[in-house]
């Protein structure tokens, strides 16, 4: 949970999604594959296919109206109107090396620090935005009573981590498609010519230090390995990574409130 939710793709899963996820997707993915300082690349060869299967959605509606009434929010950075979706008390901050969140401080001073939502720019309001139109989440075994959101795919633990140590690469190094049939294209081109399909399997990408610079027929787009070893693109909205920032929520007697947040470690 080290890498800060604004340099992670935020996913974009649900086939109602709104435009503006696959909008806050897209940045999100620019930001992830454009380090600072790109580490080494380990040799690009095929690898085998280990298989994902998509996070689930929220079934209930309650929590639906809650996720649409955080995205206004969002887009009017409505501050007063947030603190009344936040529990002022008891708010709890996990990052990687412990409990972050101010005992002194209220929940919803906690969570702007949290997500920056007090930066000069309008990065931490964009998160939020990006947290509303994600209808994915899942309990988490060591806090009781809540959910927390993005919820991360199924997969076989054994069988990935001898994935990462067959290829050299680290967890930052792979995605998994948000559905099946994705088109990796020669080039970023949206016409270039198909040399690949992807299932519902991690896929490798790569570091690609043009891809802040689109130009005409092009699309965000992610450089990416795929199981027989070709290197091509797929749109950017396409793949989302493990290991995000995660939003938690709990129903409560007056409705969803924002009881935590796990990440948020520069």
């Amino acid at each position: 949970m080290g890498r800060s939710r604004s340099k992670v793709l935020s996913i974009a899963i649900g086939i109602c999604a709104a435009s503006a996820m696959i909008v806050a997707v897209s940045v999100a993915v620019a930001q992830q594959q454009a380090p600072q300082k790109p580490r080494p690349q380990a040799p690009i060869k095929p690898y085998q296919m280990v298989a994902t299967t998509l996070p689930t959605t929220v079934n209930d509606p309650t929590f639906d109206e809650f996720r649409r009434q955080l995205g206004e929010i969002a887009v009017k950075k409505d501050k007063a109107r947030l603190a009344r979706l936040v529990v002022a008390q008891g708010f709890f901050w996990r990052g990687e090396k412990g409990e972050r969140a101010d005992k002194n401080k209220s929940g919803m001073e906690n969570l702007a620090a949290a997500i920056q939502l007090n930066a000069n720019d309008d990065s931490g309001w964009d998160q939020l935005a990006s947290y509303a139109y994600d209808p994915t989440a899942a309990p988490i075994a060591s806090i009781k009573d809540l959910i927390c959101s993005p919820a991360d795919p199924v997969f076989n633990d054994k069988e990935f981590e001898a994935l990462l140590k067959a290829t050299q690469t680290d967890l930052e190094d792979w995605g998994y498609p948000l559905l099946a049939g994705i088109e990796v294209r020669s080039t970023r081109l949206s016409n270039a010519p198909v040399i690949d399909m992807l299932g519902l399997h991690f896929v490798r990408v790569l570091i690609d230090e043009n891809s802040a610079t689109i130009g005409p027929n092009q699309l965000p787009a992610l450089q990416v390995v795929t199981p027989s070893g070709k290197t091509g693109y797929i749109p950017a909205f396409a793949l989302a990574p493990l290991g995000n920032d995660q939003i938690c929520y709990r129903k409560e007697a007056d409705g969803w409130k924002i009881i935590g947040y796990i990440g948020g470690d520069q």
